[in-house]
């Protein structure tokens, strides 16, 4: 019997950490919860273009601070730090629009990924942009994958399409693969993003699996 796991969660504590940070026993359990999801959904949404790789959140004491990683820091830190200005206070004002009680110290940090072509989220979404501006779908997959494949880092890419390909009546699924995906071995650093290209005929969904090869312990 197979059981689908999600890469990520599948490889908690052995190779990624949490991606919400709570350096305290928290009370209020259910309202971190619900914060959290709540600025992670809204930042991938009004950050969408901007080539995010994830959002981190950590929590000591009074001070929350968010940790945008991104392969292109200037866009979103903007001249002279306007940009995050101008973003603390949309995430402000929508928390505020929310009935989400603001913390006292609110930062906003932002990280550069070092190596975006072999990043999950970063491929998945430069997929839904060549699908959004109308490219055909196999076209779009064959350049991403020999992009990827072109990092040293990586080992493998399996990129996955589902919906109405083609403008087609009848959904389908189309994937393309090349090179190796261990999702077994738990030691296989496996990065995997889930994304959405919005079309004139529907939406179609984009899966990444990228393999960076074997992760082994420092002894």
């Amino acid at each position: 019997m197979s059981k689908i796991v999600h890469p990520y969660a599948h490889r908690l504590v052995i190779l990624r950490d949490w991606r919400s940070r709570w350096f305290q026993v928290p009370k209020k359990y259910k309202n971190f919860l619900e914060t959290d999801i709540f600025i992670r959904e809204f930042l991938q949404k009004k950050l969408r273009g901007f080539y995010i790789a994830g959002v981190e959140i950590e929590r000591r004491g009074k001070l929350m601070k968010l940790i945008i990683r991104t392969s292109r820091p200037g866009m979103l830190i903007g001249k002279s730090g306007e940009g995050i200005e101008k973003l603390k206070k949309d995430v402000a004002k929508e928390m505020k629009r929310k009935k989400i009680t603001m913390p006292e110290d609110f930062k906003i940090e932002v990280t550069e990924v070092p190596t975006p072509d072999a990043d999950a989220s970063i491929i998945a979404y430069s997929v839904a942009e060549g699908l959004e501006k109308r490219l055909p779908f196999r076209r779009v997959l064959k350049q991403v994958i020999e992009k990827v494949m072109s990092s040293r880092i990586v080992s493998g890419v399996r990129i996955k399409l589902s919906g109405r390909l083609g403008g087609a009546e009848i959904s389908r699924s189309e994937e393309l693969k090349k090179g190796s995906i261990p999702l077994q071995t738990l030691r296989a650093d496996v990065d995997f993003a889930k994304e959405r290209a919005s079309l004139p005929y529907g939406d179609l969904g984009i899966k990444v699996w990228v393999y960076k090869g074997e992760v082994f312990s420092k002894k």
